[in-house]
């Protein structure tokens, strides 16, 4: 049988399918306890981005200059065992700044992504809908405006994006400058046009008075996974992949035979979320600041899991000034992925989130106290609205 990964010439084999770029990592790490947990997500959004990781050096940064953000000594050590390892590109778990990310080319000579670029070039791979692709383009133009001489590695082969090529000069540049402004500018508006049809939606579904309660968490949570087991539908992608979600997507879910609820998965958070891609998202992620009823779910299983609680909430915070008020009233903290630790753990995390409900969106568990609990909060929402 021919396999289309090859062709015949010259009586040999030669592979002509497309190869993952191999990546070089670079970690800084603080002493602190998320040093390992961050370095092991990094890596994970590598795998997400299907990068051949081919090394990780996890440095301590004693000196720090204004060239590389560490010493040049640090810096030439990292770019030559790049190149010994042949390296395709550097990733870094820091945010070079757009100076700093040429100079770290110049001695690499090869291209340099931070984490910040990995995050958005994920994205932009898991944009399937109009709204979700106008706000990603609207973060990476944003990302890339500061960084138009960067030198990018063409990924678009391997995950469907596109990006550009250092310029030819400062006028080339002014003039590149000046149509990224002006694209920027117009995705906004088209932005601001699909928050005014959010807005009209949300007030339709007022006039229907169904509450809505939205799931949000830490990204590869189980949010989308939990949505899918509460309505019996496979309303959402679920994957154990980081960002399987972008858009929100919202199903009926009814919490006793005689209530009914919209559920609203929405875009997971990450540590270190790009400000553009907040703000991209900003039209989606008012659902969650905007809903009756908040869902937190954490990944029982994961080992940074007290800094994915607060990474969570530091983002909905952002999102509006009364999220504090709505937080403590209407929040309610979901211990997901339950089947994979043991009770200990299970007491221990029970102990430290107090009130937070316990389930497996895999297994089933846990969903009548969730249920519950939902209702309870509807009651209370009722009664504070309505007064004796």
């Amino acid at each position: 049988m021919h396999n289309p990964c090859y062709t015949l010439n010259m009586q040999k084999l030669y592979d002509i399918q497309e190869k993952p770029k191999k990546a070089f990592l670079v970690s800084i790490l603080n002493g602190n306890a998320g040093d390992e947990p961050k370095a092991a997500e990094l890596q994970g959004l590598c795998k997400t981005l299907e990068l051949e990781i081919i090394a990780h050096e996890k440095i301590r940064v004693r000196e720090k200059t204004p060239r590389f953000g560490m010493g040049s000594g640090k810096a030439e050590e990292l770019a030559k065992k790049a190149q010994e390892l042949n390296a395709d590109l550097m990733v870094f778990d820091f945010n070079p700044n757009p100076s700093q990310q040429r100079n770290w080319e110049e001695i690499a000579g090869i291209p340099v992504l931070d984490r910040q670029e990995i995050i958005i070039k994920i994205f932009a791979d898991r944009a399937d809908t109009r709204e979700a692709e106008l706000q990603v383009k609207l973060a990476e133009l944003m990302y890339f405006l500061p960084r138009l001489t960067h030198k990018y590695i063409d990924l678009s082969r391997q995950r469907g994006g596109r990006y550009g090529t250092k310029g030819s000069g400062e006028t080339k540049l002014e003039t590149d400058r000046r149509k990224l402004e002006k694209r920027i500018n117009q995705l906004e508006k088209e932005i601001e046009q699909v928050r005014k049809q959010r807005q009209l939606k949300r007030r339709q579904r007022e006039r229907n008075n169904i509450p809505v309660c939205a799931i949000v968490g830490y990204t590869n949570s189980g949010k989308s996974s939990l949505l899918n087991a509460l309505t019996g539908l496979d309303a959402v992608l679920a994957e154990d992949k980081l960002f399987a979600t972008l858009d929100a997507v919202t199903r009926r879910f009814y919490v006793t035979p005689d209530v009914q609820v919209l559920l609203t998965d929405t875009v997971g958070f990450i540590s270190g979320l790009p400000h553009s891609l907040i703000k991209a998202f900003r039209s989606t992620l008012e659902e969650a600041a905007l809903a009756d009823i908040i869902i937190h779910v954490l990944d029982a299983s994961a080992p940074d899991i007290e800094s994915n609680y607060e990474t969570t909430l530091g983002v909905l915070r952002d999102l509006s000034k009364d999220m504090q008020k709505t937080q403590e009233s209407s929040m309610i903290t979901v211990i997901n992925k339950i089947d994979k630790i043991d009770s200990h753990v299970l007491e221990q995390l029970q102990s430290r989130f107090d009130g937070s409900v316990a389930v497996s969106a895999k297994e089933g568990d846990g969903f009548d106290a969730l249920k519950s609990k939902i209702a309870s909060l509807l009651c209370d929402t009722e009664e504070n609205n309505n007064p004796v």
